[in-house]
């Protein structure tokens, strides 16, 4: 009887494909994703009925269709210590419609795009058994909650592809930073329209739209849509402070800034220029009047909703 498999004991990497589906090899030494609470459904799709006319009663069996693998994993948002140098999970963020934009010795700014996505190939390695996935694309989530490490949650498809057993790679990680909690001391400004807010959680989804696309002549999988969303709770203040319901009605775009990290190289500033503030709520938390407050980014010129900048 064979041993068991322990799922821990697992490897993933991730490279960008120069073209779509073929696999550019990621290796353990240069492309290793240090990651939490990954999800492998490596073969997704449909089962189509047979529905065969035929003596007797009995299951007439399926065909197995629209094959694709899905993987969801969480990894740190921290940026790589050197100011102008990409962090660790730039790769994974590009695969999710995002250009990178690298200004030497300066920063790393990462904003979205509309057209000529990019996308990568997935090796994950569960003991010895290898899932590969190829032309792998998707969206992401930036979470930054107070008394938390900041963290992008991702969850990508991609093209199935038959397993098979190797030797597992090794792996180098040292370019995955430990993070800092989000709190006062390691995040020192979230401002709405310019008014400073005490935070207990903020959220942007990039909601892009993943769909897998198999017809004749072309197995892809693509982001055809995006809306994102951002989310935030804050605590309450007076009205002629902060008036988030009049900001609502009057359909306001305001700006957003959030800022983590006060050493040069580790510095994360997320920015939405022209947010639209929607209906607040109103609840509490240890007695004190909060406000869950959502805003949807929106373009004023095309593709700077957000903006991401490591310095």
């Amino acid at each position: 009887m064979a041993d068991p498999i322990f799922w821990r004991n697992k490897r993933i990497l991730f490279a960008l494909e120069s073209t779509y589906g073929t696999d550019p090899g990621p290796t353990g030494a240069a492309n290793a994703v240090l990651a939490m609470d990954a999800t492998l459904k490596p073969m997704e799709g449909q089962d189509q009925e047979r529905d065969l006319e035929q003596p007797g009663m009995g299951a007439n069996g399926t065909i197995p269709t629209d094959l694709h693998s899905t993987l969801s994993f969480t990894v740190d948002l921290s940026a790589s210590g050197t100011a102008g140098t990409a962090p660790a999970w730039g790769a994974l963020l590009r695969a999710c419609g995002a250009a990178e934009t690298i200004t030497a010795g300066t920063s790393v700014e990462y904003t979205p795009i509309s057209e000529s996505f990019e996308s990568g190939t997935f090796h994950m390695v569960i003991d010895k058994t290898r899932y590969v996935i190829l032309g792998a694309r998707g969206t992401a989530e930036f979470d930054l909650s107070a008394q938390a490490t900041p963290k992008i949650k991702f969850d990508f498809t991609g093209l199935f592809t038959i397993p098979t057993e190797v030797s597992a790679p090794v792996v180098v990680l040292s370019s995955w930073k430990e993070p800092k909690i989000v709190s006062a001391k390691n995040t020192p400004t979230f401002t709405i329209d310019g008014t400073s807010f005490v935070m207990s959680s903020a959220k942007l989804a990039l909601g892009n739209k993943i769909e897998p696309r198999f017809l004749v002549g072309s197995d892809r999988v693509l982001i055809t849509d995006k809306s994102e969303t951002f989310e935030t709770t804050v605590e309450a203040q007076p009205l002629t402070a902060f008036d988030p319901f009049t900001m609502a009605v009057n359909m306001d775009r305001v700006p957003v800034s959030l800022v983590h990290g006060t050493t040069a190289g580790s510095i994360a500033t997320l920015s939405l220029a022209t947010a639209q503030m929607q209906r607040p709520s109103i609840s509490q938390s240890q007695n004190i009047k909060e406000w869950p407050l959502r805003l949807i980014p929106r373009a004023a010129t095309q593709n700077d909703q957000w903006s991401l900048t490591l310095t």
